[in-house]
Protein backbone atom coordinates (compact mmCIF):
# COMPACT_ATOMS: atom_id res chain seq x y z
CA UNK A 1 0.00 0.00 0.00
CA UNK A 2 0.64 3.77 -0.66
CA UNK A 3 2.68 5.12 2.57
CA UNK A 4 0.21 7.81 4.48
CA UNK A 5 1.42 11.02 4.31
CA UNK A 6 1.24 11.44 8.35
CA UNK A 7 2.92 14.74 9.84
CA UNK A 8 3.76 14.60 13.41
CA UNK A 9 1.73 16.89 16.21
CA UNK A 10 2.76 17.22 19.33
CA UNK A 11 1.44 16.31 22.67
CA UNK A 12 -0.26 19.41 24.56
CA UNK A 13 -3.28 21.21 26.22
CA UNK A 14 -5.23 23.36 23.96
CA UNK A 15 -8.55 25.20 24.80
CA UNK A 16 -11.30 23.65 23.02
CA UNK A 17 -14.53 24.40 21.44
CA UNK A 18 -16.17 27.78 21.37
CA UNK A 19 -18.97 30.06 23.22
CA UNK A 20 -19.50 32.35 20.44
CA UNK A 21 -20.76 30.16 17.69
CA UNK A 22 -23.04 27.27 17.69
CA UNK A 23 -24.35 25.60 21.16
CA UNK A 24 -22.95 22.74 21.19
CA UNK A 25 -19.57 23.65 20.39
CA UNK A 26 -20.12 24.99 23.98
CA UNK A 27 -18.18 25.63 26.39
CA UNK A 28 -14.95 26.33 25.56
CA UNK A 29 -12.44 23.98 27.53
CA UNK A 30 -8.77 22.98 28.28
CA UNK A 31 -7.88 19.56 26.76
CA UNK A 32 -4.91 17.51 26.84
CA UNK A 33 -3.70 14.99 24.17
CA UNK A 34 -0.31 12.89 23.72
CA UNK A 35 1.48 13.67 20.46
CA UNK A 36 0.32 11.85 17.83
CA UNK A 37 0.57 11.89 13.76
CA UNK A 38 -2.10 12.75 11.26
CA UNK A 39 -2.82 12.38 7.32
CA UNK A 40 -1.90 15.58 5.92
CA UNK A 41 -4.86 14.95 3.22
CA UNK A 42 -7.58 13.55 3.36
CA UNK A 43 -8.14 9.46 2.09
CA UNK A 44 -8.31 10.24 -1.50
CA UNK A 45 -10.40 7.82 -4.14
CA UNK A 46 -7.34 6.72 -5.04
CA UNK A 47 -6.62 5.75 -1.36
CA UNK A 48 -9.76 3.91 -1.34
CA UNK A 49 -9.45 2.39 -4.06
CA UNK A 50 -6.04 0.65 -3.15
CA UNK A 51 -7.70 -0.32 -0.31
CA UNK A 52 -10.79 -2.15 -2.13
CA UNK A 53 -8.35 -3.48 -4.82
CA UNK A 54 -6.58 -5.32 -1.96
CA UNK A 55 -9.43 -6.18 0.31
CA UNK A 56 -12.41 -7.31 -1.54
CA UNK A 57 -14.17 -4.39 0.89
CA UNK A 58 -18.08 -3.15 -0.23
CA UNK A 59 -18.76 0.02 1.54
CA UNK A 60 -22.13 0.00 3.13
CA UNK A 61 -23.92 2.21 0.22
CA UNK A 62 -23.32 -0.58 -1.96
CA UNK A 63 -24.49 -3.38 0.08
CA UNK A 64 -28.22 -4.66 -0.41
CA UNK A 65 -30.78 -3.52 2.29
CA UNK A 66 -33.12 -6.07 3.86
CA UNK A 67 -36.61 -4.84 3.60
CA UNK A 68 -37.38 -6.74 6.82
CA UNK A 69 -35.23 -4.08 8.73
CA UNK A 70 -37.16 -1.09 6.88
CA UNK A 71 -40.65 -2.13 7.05
CA UNK A 72 -42.20 1.48 5.72
CA UNK A 73 -39.57 2.12 3.42
CA UNK A 74 -40.71 2.23 -0.36
CA UNK A 75 -39.42 -0.29 -2.51
CA UNK A 76 -37.53 2.05 -4.53
CA UNK A 77 -35.63 3.08 -1.49
CA UNK A 78 -34.06 -0.48 -0.77
CA UNK A 79 -31.54 -0.58 -3.55
CA UNK A 80 -28.26 0.07 -2.38
CA UNK A 81 -27.81 3.78 -2.43
CA UNK A 82 -26.42 7.21 -0.70
CA UNK A 83 -27.56 10.82 0.02
CA UNK A 84 -26.43 13.35 -3.04
CA UNK A 85 -26.57 17.09 -3.01
CA UNK A 86 -28.29 18.52 -5.66
CA UNK A 87 -28.78 22.37 -6.17
CA UNK A 88 -31.92 23.95 -6.42
CA UNK A 89 -33.00 25.84 -8.74
CA UNK A 90 -33.19 29.18 -7.48
CA UNK A 91 -33.80 30.56 -4.05
CA UNK A 92 -35.46 28.43 -1.46
CA UNK A 93 -36.30 28.18 2.34
CA UNK A 94 -33.02 26.75 4.54
CA UNK A 95 -35.09 25.36 6.68
CA UNK A 96 -36.30 22.54 4.45
CA UNK A 97 -32.98 20.73 3.92
CA UNK A 98 -34.63 17.58 1.92
CA UNK A 99 -34.95 19.90 -1.10
CA UNK A 100 -31.34 19.68 -1.76
CA UNK A 101 -30.33 16.20 -0.35
CA UNK A 102 -32.09 13.41 -2.64
CA UNK A 103 -31.77 9.80 -1.48
CA UNK A 104 -30.19 8.31 -4.35
CA UNK A 105 -29.98 4.46 -5.37
CA UNK A 106 -26.55 3.82 -6.95
CA UNK A 107 -24.80 6.86 -5.12
CA UNK A 108 -21.53 5.24 -3.88
CA UNK A 109 -17.96 6.16 -3.52
CA UNK A 110 -17.58 5.07 -7.19
CA UNK A 111 -20.44 6.73 -8.43
CA UNK A 112 -20.28 9.88 -6.31
CA UNK A 113 -23.67 11.62 -8.26
CA UNK A 114 -25.42 8.55 -8.58
CA UNK A 115 -24.89 5.92 -11.91
CA UNK A 116 -23.67 6.91 -14.48
CA UNK A 117 -21.18 9.15 -12.25
CA UNK A 118 -17.70 8.16 -12.05
CA UNK A 119 -14.74 8.90 -10.23
CA UNK A 120 -12.10 8.57 -13.58
CA UNK A 121 -10.66 12.24 -13.03
CA UNK A 122 -11.25 12.61 -9.22
CA UNK A 123 -8.75 10.90 -8.43
CA UNK A 124 -7.31 13.11 -6.14
CA UNK A 125 -10.38 14.60 -4.38
CA UNK A 126 -11.57 13.13 -1.31
CA UNK A 127 -13.27 9.92 -1.04
CA UNK A 128 -17.42 10.54 -0.05
CA UNK A 129 -20.16 8.16 0.21
CA UNK A 130 -18.34 6.66 3.47
CA UNK A 131 -20.16 5.38 6.41
CA UNK A 132 -18.41 4.82 9.37
CA UNK A 133 -17.88 1.44 9.69
CA UNK A 134 -16.34 2.18 5.81
CA UNK A 135 -13.75 4.47 7.33
CA UNK A 136 -13.03 2.49 10.16
CA UNK A 137 -12.28 -0.53 7.84
CA UNK A 138 -9.73 2.05 5.67
CA UNK A 139 -8.00 2.84 8.76
CA UNK A 140 -7.25 -1.07 10.14
CA UNK A 141 -6.51 -1.87 7.09
CA UNK A 142 -4.11 1.13 6.75
CA UNK A 143 -3.02 0.39 10.46
CA UNK A 144 -3.96 3.61 11.59
CA UNK A 145 -7.27 4.79 13.40
CA UNK A 146 -9.66 7.70 12.88
CA UNK A 147 -9.06 10.62 15.72
CA UNK A 148 -10.66 11.69 18.19
CA UNK A 149 -12.63 14.68 18.30
CA UNK A 150 -10.03 16.79 20.69
CA UNK A 151 -7.09 15.30 18.29
CA UNK A 152 -8.63 16.21 14.81
CA UNK A 153 -9.60 19.85 16.52
CA UNK A 154 -5.73 20.69 18.05
CA UNK A 155 -4.55 19.22 14.57
CA UNK A 156 -7.37 21.77 12.92
CA UNK A 157 -6.13 24.94 15.08
CA UNK A 158 -2.14 24.00 13.62
CA UNK A 159 -1.01 25.84 16.54
CA UNK A 160 -2.86 28.84 16.80
CA UNK A 161 -4.30 29.54 20.27
CA UNK A 162 -8.03 29.74 20.40
CA UNK A 163 -7.81 30.77 16.43
CA UNK A 164 -11.46 31.12 15.28
CA UNK A 165 -10.32 29.63 11.69
CA UNK A 166 -7.56 27.17 10.99
CA UNK A 167 -5.98 30.33 9.22
CA UNK A 168 -6.22 32.75 12.37
CA UNK A 169 -9.12 34.95 14.04
CA UNK A 170 -10.29 36.31 11.11
CA UNK A 171 -13.29 35.30 8.19
CA UNK A 172 -11.71 34.70 4.45
CA UNK A 173 -11.38 38.46 2.85
CA UNK A 174 -12.79 39.04 -0.64
CA UNK A 175 -10.63 37.61 -3.03
CA UNK A 176 -8.76 35.30 -0.66
CA UNK A 177 -9.37 31.71 -1.57
CA UNK A 178 -8.41 29.79 2.17
CA UNK A 179 -10.93 26.91 2.08
CA UNK A 180 -13.36 25.14 0.18
CA UNK A 181 -16.14 26.41 1.81
CA UNK A 182 -19.48 27.50 -0.15
CA UNK A 183 -19.12 30.81 -2.13
CA UNK A 184 -21.64 32.25 -3.51
CA UNK A 185 -25.70 31.74 -2.93
CA UNK A 186 -26.44 28.67 -1.05
CA UNK A 187 -27.66 26.22 -2.09
CA UNK A 188 -27.76 27.04 -6.01
CA UNK A 189 -25.23 29.32 -7.72
CA UNK A 190 -22.16 28.58 -5.63
CA UNK A 191 -19.34 30.90 -7.34
CA UNK A 192 -17.03 29.48 -10.28
CA UNK A 193 -14.68 27.18 -8.81
CA UNK A 194 -16.99 25.88 -5.43
CA UNK A 195 -20.24 23.95 -4.82
CA UNK A 196 -18.47 20.85 -5.35
CA UNK A 197 -15.59 18.75 -3.34
CA UNK A 198 -12.09 19.89 -4.99
CA UNK A 199 -8.69 18.10 -5.43
CA UNK A 200 -6.76 17.60 -1.84
CA UNK A 201 -4.73 20.38 -1.51
CA UNK A 202 -5.97 22.74 -3.51
CA UNK A 203 -6.10 25.21 -0.43
CA UNK A 204 -3.15 26.42 1.68
CA UNK A 205 -2.56 24.01 4.59
CA UNK A 206 -2.66 25.32 8.37
CA UNK A 207 0.00 25.96 10.68
CA UNK A 208 0.90 22.45 11.19
CA UNK A 209 0.94 21.63 7.26
CA UNK A 210 -2.15 19.98 6.80
CA UNK A 211 -4.53 20.38 4.17
CA UNK A 212 -8.49 21.31 4.22
CA UNK A 213 -8.91 20.96 7.94
CA UNK A 214 -11.35 23.55 6.84
CA UNK A 215 -14.07 22.87 4.18
CA UNK A 216 -13.71 20.02 1.28
CA UNK A 217 -15.37 17.33 3.68
CA UNK A 218 -16.66 16.76 6.50
CA UNK A 219 -14.66 14.33 8.63
CA UNK A 220 -15.13 11.33 10.65
CA UNK A 221 -14.32 11.03 14.14
CA UNK A 222 -13.99 7.91 16.88
CA UNK A 223 -16.14 9.81 19.40
CA UNK A 224 -19.93 9.10 20.37
CA UNK A 225 -21.92 12.61 19.72
CA UNK A 226 -23.21 13.32 23.39
CA UNK A 227 -20.22 11.22 24.98
CA UNK A 228 -21.24 7.79 25.09
CA UNK A 229 -23.36 5.75 22.70
CA UNK A 230 -26.64 5.80 24.48
CA UNK A 231 -26.13 9.49 24.30
CA UNK A 232 -25.77 9.73 20.85
CA UNK A 233 -29.29 8.62 19.91
CA UNK A 234 -31.51 11.65 18.29
CA UNK A 235 -34.26 12.49 20.55
CA UNK A 236 -36.03 14.24 17.99
CA UNK A 237 -36.09 11.03 15.63
CA UNK A 238 -37.00 8.08 17.55
CA UNK A 239 -37.66 6.20 14.83
CA UNK A 240 -34.04 6.21 13.63
CA UNK A 241 -32.70 4.30 16.14
CA UNK A 242 -28.50 4.53 14.93
CA UNK A 243 -26.00 5.95 17.13
CA UNK A 244 -24.06 9.19 15.40
CA UNK A 245 -20.71 9.94 15.91
CA UNK A 246 -18.98 13.70 15.80
CA UNK A 247 -17.73 15.02 12.31
CA UNK A 248 -15.41 17.79 11.95
CA UNK A 249 -14.25 20.44 9.67
CA UNK A 250 -17.29 21.16 7.38
CA UNK A 251 -17.73 20.87 3.70
CA UNK A 252 -18.01 22.24 0.31
CA UNK A 253 -21.42 22.92 0.95
CA UNK A 254 -20.76 24.87 4.45
CA UNK A 255 -22.54 28.44 3.72
CA UNK A 256 -21.74 31.38 5.99
CA UNK A 257 -25.51 32.28 5.40
CA UNK A 258 -26.21 28.58 6.37
CA UNK A 259 -24.09 26.56 8.28
CA UNK A 260 -20.86 28.40 9.79
CA UNK A 261 -19.24 25.28 10.39
CA UNK A 262 -15.48 24.81 8.49
CA UNK A 263 -14.34 26.54 11.61
CA UNK A 264 -11.92 23.80 14.12
CA UNK A 265 -14.69 24.30 16.67
CA UNK A 266 -17.59 23.24 15.05
CA UNK A 267 -19.06 19.83 15.33
CA UNK A 268 -22.23 17.63 13.67
CA UNK A 269 -23.39 14.24 14.63
CA UNK A 270 -24.02 12.07 11.74
CA UNK A 271 -25.08 8.55 11.55
CA UNK A 272 -22.99 5.90 11.75
CA UNK A 273 -24.65 4.00 8.68
CA UNK A 274 -25.31 7.16 6.40
CA UNK A 275 -22.24 8.22 4.13
CA UNK A 276 -22.78 10.98 2.07
CA UNK A 277 -21.52 13.68 -0.59
CA UNK A 278 -19.89 15.67 1.26
CA UNK A 279 -18.40 13.25 4.05
CA UNK A 280 -15.02 11.61 4.20
CA UNK A 281 -11.91 11.04 6.55
CA UNK A 282 -8.15 10.96 7.35
CA UNK A 283 -6.56 8.45 10.22
CA UNK A 284 -4.02 9.54 12.56
CA UNK A 285 -1.14 7.38 13.74
CA UNK A 286 -0.52 7.11 17.96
Amino acid sequence: MTEPDLVRIPGQTAILGSDEHYPEEAPTRPVTVDGFSIQAHQVTNSDFTEFVSATGYLTVAERPLNAADYPDAPAANLQPGSMVFRRTSGPIDLRHLSQWWIWTPGASWRHPLGPGSSIAKRADHPVVHVAYEDAQGYATWAGLALPTEAEWEIAARGGLDRGGYTWGDHPEEAGQRLANYWHGEFPWRPDPGYGRTAAVGSFAPNGYGLFDMAGNVWEWTSDWYGGTEADSYDPAQPQFAVPRKVVKGGSFLCADSYCLRYRPAARRPQMVDTGMSHIGFRCVKR
